[in-house]
């Protein structure tokens, strides 16, 4: 195991000692990350906020080990490279999926979670792009197999998996992109990005059968649960898939049995999380892929807020509050 510069040299970043609201993270110095045979050492540019982070903040996703450092995505520049690596050198620009906190001026990440990007891709849109681009092409296209000419329903369509769902599934070809938000201030934001129809989550399942005639969506991605998710099989087809990869509400969403066999529906799950820890070569397939759609701005990533690292309490109420629309940008070191 490696140390960058003998880990005596330190660096700025927000740490949280304990569980509880924004005001528990305190941005301070800390020692500079260990790195392994086969990781990277990266500095940080920009970094963003995600629900996950919150989650994590309240303790209602994992513990954590005190000092705890946030944040789940980053681009940056390679630093260091451990002597496993082969494919990374430094100096590259990156976008990573870090797994010391991406909430700090320098962070790790594994080889297989580090992907360099084209000059011509900004950074803000590199900042912005890795969880979600990665999670809508997965939920999309490799989990929930969107074919050209269905129809998908969106949950929270106006945040930054929402936006950029909506124009994944826009250029996978969907035929009907139905949206829904919490409140009627953030229908416009889903409209503007390329959903066809937005909805409020009280009405949204009689609408959506009114708009398909009947049949319901062939798709549906739930980041809700609760009594979101039993609403959504109600306005799913035949042959439909609805994937679950998140529960914002704070609810269980129930399923009944039957109304998978007759009707030939699936119930599928998918986490980004679960996915770099346990299959990251997945990742790295698809990383290609999801770069080039970036770089050619086929798909484009909401940007809706831009903080600086020492603000992140503000931005963590933000999202917290559900007053966000698009993704949330931290500068660090730019």
């Amino acid at each position: 195991m490696s140390i960058h510069k003998g880990g005596g040299f330190g660096m700025k970043a927000i740490v949280i000692n304990q569980l509880g609201g924004p005001e528990v993270m305190i941005y301070q110095e800390v020692p500079m990350p260990k790195y392994e045979a086969d990781e990277v050492l990266i500095r940080v540019l920009k970094t963003s906020v995600n629900f996950a982070d919150v989650k994590n903040r309240r303790g209602q996703k994992s513990k954590g080990n005190f000092p705890l450092i946030l944040g789940l995505d980053l681009v940056g520049v390679i630093e260091e490279v451990g002597e496993e690596v082969k494919d990374l050198e430094v100096g590259q620009r990156v976008i990573a999926f870090p797994k010391s906190g991406s909430y700090a001026e320098y962070a790790v990440a594994h080889e297989l979670l580090t992907y360099p990007i084209p000059a011509n891709i900004s950074m803000e849109t590199a900042a912005a792009s890795p969880i979600v681009s990665f999670l809508s092409y997965q939920l999309l296209h490799s989990v929930g197999g969107l074919q050209q000419g269905e129809s998908v329903l969106i949950h929270s369509g106006a945040g930054g998996v929402g936006t950029t769902a909506i124009r994944m599934a826009k250029y996978l070809g969907a035929k009907q992109i139905f949206a829904t938000v919490g409140h009627e201030s953030k229908m416009e934001k889903a409209l503007q990005v390329g959903a066809d129809a937005v909805f409020t989550y009280d009405n949204f399942t009689e609408k959506i059968i009114t708009k398909t005639e009947g049949e319901g969506v062939n798709l549906v991605l739930d980041s809700v649960a609760g009594n979101v998710t039993a609403r959504s099989v109600a306005c799913l087809s035949l042959y439909g898939r609805l994937v679950h990869f998140g529960n914002s509400s704070g609810e269980v969403g129930e399923v009944k049995t039957k109304d998978v066999h007759a009707s030939c529906r699936s119930f599928l799950g998918y986490s980004l999380g679960t996915t770099r820890k346990h299959k990251p070569e997945l990742l790295k397939k698809i990383s290609g892929h999801v770069i080039k759609l970036l770089q050619s701005k086929a798909i484009e990533v909401e940007i809706g807020h831009q903080f600086y690292l020492q603000e992140m309490s503000e931005a963590h109420k933000l999202i917290e509050e559900r007053r966000h629309q698009g993704k949330i940008i931290i500068h660090v070191n730019d």
